[in-house]
């Protein structure tokens, strides 16, 4: 079935429930939605095509719509984004409507020769920001948004019902109408581990954007804006991400425990001493938790608190993935402090300090708290003395 975002714009799209990961790394406890947007016009236009995974419903959904419509063929297909999510069935479309002419970028259309055997070139048209397509009271306005996430996307403002297709931007993990968390937490785990790296690209996207009359966000994944929040709420999150602005005070307890014992215990520890002050915390365990929640978190908060086990005079390697991880999203402007566990020859602060000093706009406070072994009574000062440090 097809969902309407009003009565001439349908999101064909298809929800999978039982894909796990996305990109073959994220975690998927809902699922995903692969969103794709009929404009039923004079002209009949369809805002980009789905995973392959789902093809055979999206076209299933496509033909109800068009029926529904009194329409019989699809005029246009607008290819913003070429990520094989997006683009998986465009071939399936063109095998359908052998007479759809598509309109994408210079990019994008590289990109189809390097996805595709099929030369679409001859049905393509190349599209650059500012270009328009008119379908009839509905008038398609292209964005460039070069790096959200790929180079060759772009977005597109349709002024009838003001409506901004946004590619993948403002998607969230999960399927449509999921029941766990809001909006905010999904989308923002997506938007670090996925967008993060680009936050100048959205802050020139939105700069874009602020001229334009808005009534929906219509995005390639998850729900159509407005969904709880007025639709300023949504702008205003992308606005502190892509800024790389903390969201929350607060502080990000990230772990990795060899042997949950006395690093995991130092780690707990802090969670309860900042709990009993009324600081609100995140705490992620690297070894046994979705670490790409830890990489939302430590965006979320402004300060952070690393604590890991020495590893062959080394980093314990779940959280050297972690911090591999923050410096390629462009971890920065926050405060971090470090704990570091050793039964023989403690390594694991030397190792981190390397990447927090690494890090745009980073402070480490002091001391770093060294552990041996598990944790006693007499360490309780020295992660008292640290967190102080942190909070001060």
């Amino acid at each position: 079935m097809y969902e309407e975002v009003t009565k001439t714009i349908l999101n064909v799209g298809v929800n999978d429930p039982d894909i796990t990961l996305f990109e073959n790394q994220y975690d998927l406890p809902e699922g995903m939605a692969y969103n794709s947007y009929l404009i039923v016009d004079d002209k009949v236009c369809l805002m980009d095509s789905v995973d392959t995974d789902v093809t055979d419903e999206w076209l299933k959904n496509i033909d109800k719509a068009l029926a529904d419509s009194g329409k019989q063929t699809i005029d246009y297909l607008v290819v913003q984004h070429m990520e094989p999510d997006h683009s998986g069935s465009i071939l399936a479309l063109t095998d359908k409507f052998k007479n759809v002419q598509i309109y994408t970028s210079a990019g994008a259309l590289n990109m189809m020769k390097q996805f595709f055997d099929k030369d679409l070139s001859e049905q393509t048209t190349v599209i650059k920001e500012g270009d328009t397509l008119e379908l009839g009271n509905h008038k398609l306005s292209f964005i460039a948004a070069p790096m959200v996430h790929w180079p060759e996307v772009m977005m597109t403002y349709e002024n009838f019902e003001k409506v901004l297709f946004a590619a993948d931007g403002f998607g969230k993990f999960g399927v449509r109408g999921a029941e766990a968390d809001d909006w905010a937490c999904e989308a923002r785990r997506y938007y670090f581990n996925i967008v993060g790296k680009y936050g100048a690209q959205v802050q020139a996207v939105l700069k874009k954007a602020e001229g334009l009359e808005l009534e929906h966000i219509c995005s390639l994944h998850g729900p159509v804006l407005p969904e709880n929040e007025p639709l300023d709420f949504y702008i205003k999150k992308y606005q502190t991400w892509s800024a790389y602005e903390p969201e929350n005070e607060g502080v990000a307890i990230v772990y990795a425990s060899i042997h949950d014992r006395g690093t995991r215990q130092a780690a707990l520890k802090l969670a309860e001493i900042l709990e009993e002050k009324g600081v609100k915390i995140g705490v992620t365990d690297l070894a046994n938790d979705d670490l790409h929640e830890g990489v939302e978190d430590a965006f979320r908060y402004d300060k952070m608190i690393l604590c890991a086990s020495s590893y062959d005079a080394d980093l314990f390697p779940p959280m050297t993935q972690f911090l591999n991880i923050l410096k390629i999203k462009a971890y920065q402007k926050r405060k971090v402090a470090l704990v570091e566990n050793g039964s023989w020859a403690p390594s694991a602060a030397r190792v981190m300090k390397t990447y927090v000093e690494g890090f745009k706009d980073v402070t480490l406070a002091t001391p770093v708290v060294t552990v041996r072994s598990t944790l006693k009574d007499a360490d309780i000062p020295n992660l008292n003395e640290l967190i102080d440090a942190l909070l001060g």
